[in-house]
């Protein structure tokens, strides 16, 4: 079948790029709109010293189910060769609250990812409320309808790049109720209303048509 297949589909025409003879930042442009869409992992965190931050990562998923672990990466801030308050803040305090940036959030988490002073405190600048979390020392943000309580367990360098790879294990999961599906242990995703990043610098699309896509029996 898959022979007769190639021999009636005809190959597109296609652009081949080398991102070594592309000129800055054409290749990242080009990568994160062809990895799209992205989840977006809105990350609070807190320094020794108990100043909140919080931003959001579209350079985010989950790498694996047991135990349930996250990854997110943290690129070194564009005005300044510094890391940026995020990774600052987990080296000192380990800890993090991973949540789902869904529309009614939208605009307030667009207003985290301004590079504020180290000193400033996002949920104020957003205007969010802020609630203890119950195993982590970060705060969760209280309008938020998932949010997942993080140890990190690994804190990895790029080879090559500025970015770091954070990875945490979820620790506690807070989801609103209304969401839950508790016949399949699931959230219903599609009522979750979560945002995705695309390509471009202002680019975000909403969740689509939800089907169903059977594994073929063997």
């Amino acid at each position: 079948m898959s022979a007769t297949l190639s021999s009636t589909i005809s190959e597109p025409s296609m652009l081949s790029f080398v991102p070594e003879e592309m000129t800055d930042p054409a290749p990242y442009h080009l990568l994160t709109s062809v990895v799209a869409p992205r989840p977006i992992a809105w990350v609070s965190t807190i320094s020794s010293s108990g100043i909140p931050n919080l931003a959001p990562y579209s350079f985010f998923n989950a790498v694996a189910g047991f135990p349930p672990t996250l990854m997110f990466s943290v690129a070194y801030r564009r005005k300044e060769p510094r890391e940026k308050d995020t990774l600052r803040n987990i080296k000192e305090v380990d800890e993090f609250v991973c949540h789902v940036v869904d529309e009614s959030l939208s605009e307030a988490m667009i207003q985290t990812a301004i590079e504020f002073p180290y000193e400033v405190n996002e949920f104020e600048t957003a205007n969010l409320a802020m609630v203890p979390a119950l195993d982590v020392r970060p705060f969760r943000i209280a309008a938020a309808t998932v949010a997942m309580e993080c140890k990190v367990t690994q804190i990895v360098p790029v080879e090559g790049a500025t970015n770091v790879m954070v990875l945490g294990r979820v620790l506690r999961f807070h989801v609103r109720e209304d969401l839950y599906r508790p016949e399949l242990g699931l959230v219903d995703t599609v009522q979750m209303k979560p945002i995705t990043r695309l390509g471009g610098p202002i680019e975000y699309t909403k969740i689509g048509e939800l089907f169903p896509l059977p594994m073929p029996a063997v």
